[in-house]
């Protein structure tokens, strides 16, 4: 089931983050439904404890509402 994300380190956690987030199209395209939900538990698991090291994350203007509306 992999490791418990609360013992990795900084350095794993993002890449692990970045390895599902590159695999997320396949697994959605091809894995099998098992595969697929197993895939969103874990990328859920892995952003959850992101944002818990991560509370005050820079988020980038464009990505807001507003900034959404002036592009």
């Amino acid at each position: 089931m992999g490791v418990d994300p609360r013992d990795l380190s900084e350095e794993d956690l993002l890449r692990e983050l970045r390895h599902l987030h590159t695999t997320r199209t396949d697994t959605f395209l091809h894995g099998s439904d098992d595969a697929l939900a197993r895939h969103t538990s874990r990328t859920n698991e892995l952003e959850s404890e992101y944002l818990r090291r991560h509370p005050e994350r820079q988020v980038h203007p464009e990505r807001l509402r507003e900034g959404a509306r002036q592009r």
